[in-house]
């Protein structure tokens, strides 16, 4: 902290992250599941971002989509578990004031940019399933192009008000943050100002984005749920279910997770702290390491890509 000129008090420089408060002396431990987990998660999301650019035959959009889902992946796991592995490993808690903030920015862009990709993908399955006919000339590499510009325009301009806002308080007093990450109400809290309008503007901005996004992909859904059980061949049904399966495991453990996050954030006193913090990190990272193995195992173009690349 540095002296403040125009008042008697400090002005905050640099944060501390002291991750769970009550499990100070034990909390490293947590480093035995959340290093293979990430070692896992980058490297699954790694060889499958390779084997999409190698194999020729995963040159199009259905696995371009998917490969922007790796990436999103990729910068949620750099930009969260290495600092919580840090402070577990070496005790490094400080983080400076725009490192901080920056962190935030990442977190609150980047999981909205995972949810946005999930719709697109659904989308992709709507035409492929409900449109078969049409789906060459809706589904090209332009679609993945403006999908990709949508993806990220539409949630940077949503988003980018929550650190901003954040960034602007003046925080006067403790730069203890009790939490792993910079989330931004742990941060806002520790403010001398009045931080009602970053907590409404968090609010709106998380259940308009992910709220939308969850409608629109569970109606995709349904549409082809009733187109498939419209069809009178057995193989046709079996194969558009296997298609999708995969896809809407994943959907639904990624808002499954974070629906939990946020109950168990809003419950406040009546779950230890520590709950939340944990569910905030793990979803930096279980859905990453889920994404890749999944669709690899599940979908036999991957898994064939995959298997060639390793022959070589």
């Amino acid at each position: 902290m540095v002296q403040s000129p125009n008042s008697t008090g400090t002005q905050v420089t640099e944060f501390l992250m002291i991750c769970f408060p009550g499990m100070q002396d034990t909390q490293h431990w947590l480093s035995v599941i959340l290093a293979p987990l990430l070692v896992l998660a980058l490297g699954a999301n790694f060889v499958l971002l390779f084997t999409i650019h190698q194999e020729t035959s995963l040159h199009e959009p259905m696995y371009y989509l998917l490969a922007i889902l790796s990436m999103i992946d990729v910068i949620l796991c750099l930009t969260v578990i290495p600092k919580v592995l840090l402070i577990f490993w070496f005790n490094m808690k400080p983080i400076s004031f725009v490192g901080c903030f920056l962190q935030m920015f990442i977190m609150n862009t980047f999981l909205p940019m995972e949810s946005s990709t999930f719709l697109v993908m659904a989308y992709d399955r709507y035409v492929a399933i409900c449109h078969p006919l049409r789906y060459p000339s809706i589904i090209t590499e332009q679609f993945v192009i403006n999908a990709a510009i949508f993806i990220v325009l539409r949630n940077l301009l949503a988003t980018l008000p929550t650190p901003v806002l954040a960034a602007r308080l003046n925080y006067c007093t403790s730069n203890v943050v009790e939490n792993c990450i910079c989330a931004n109400i742990s941060v806002a809290k520790l403010s001398c100002g009045d931080i009602h309008l970053n907590k409404l503007y968090q609010f709106v901005s998380v259940w308009c984005l992910l709220g939308s996004d969850l409608v629109l992909i569970l109606l995709s859904y349904c549409f082809i749920l009733r187109v498939v059980m419209s069809q009178q061949s057995g193989g046709a049904v079996t194969k558009a279910l296997s298609t999708c399966g995969s896809h809407l495991i994943l959907i639904l453990f990624f808002y499954t997770l974070l629906l939990v996050f946020i109950f168990t954030n809003k419950a406040g006193k009546k779950i230890p702290s520590e709950v939340p913090i944990l569910l905030n990190v793990l979803h930096h990272l279980i859905p990453p390491a889920l994404n890749p193995i999944v669709y690899g195992v599940r979908t036999q173009e991957i898994k064939q890509g995959i298997i060639k690349l390793l022959k070589h």
